[in-house]
């Protein structure tokens, strides 16, 4: 299976580097390393992750990777990592995460 990362995750991602780097750039590549790693087995397992709490759509998901929520959306021929963000935050104004072309 295809695992992209859609622009939104991308920044997502980048903005999570820099947050943490500011006090440790090692610990903030870890940080990076481990969800990638993480985001890597979707290849094999597209469905590993749970389905996400807030969403009624069996195909938006997501792994918990440390404090960080991946969200994903698990399709036919694809895995659309749609957004990463800190498990601490609330969904409500942040659109929808799990749904890259509404960010």
């Amino acid at each position: 299976m295809k695992v992209e990362w859609s622009e939104p995750a991308i920044v997502d991602l980048d903005g999570i580097w820099e947050f943490i780097a500011r006090d440790s750039p090692r610990y903030a590549t870890a940080t990076v390393n481990r969800l990638g790693d993480a985001v890597a087995a979707l290849e094999t397992f597209p469905r590993m992750g749970r389905r996400i709490p807030e969403v009624d759509d069996p195909d938006a998901r997501e792994l918990i990777v440390g404090s960080y929520r991946v969200m994903y959306r698990a399709e036919a021929d694809r895995v659309l990592i749609a957004g990463v963000i800190h498990g601490s935050r609330d969904l409500k104004g942040l659109g929808e995460p799990w749904d890259p072309s509404q960010r």
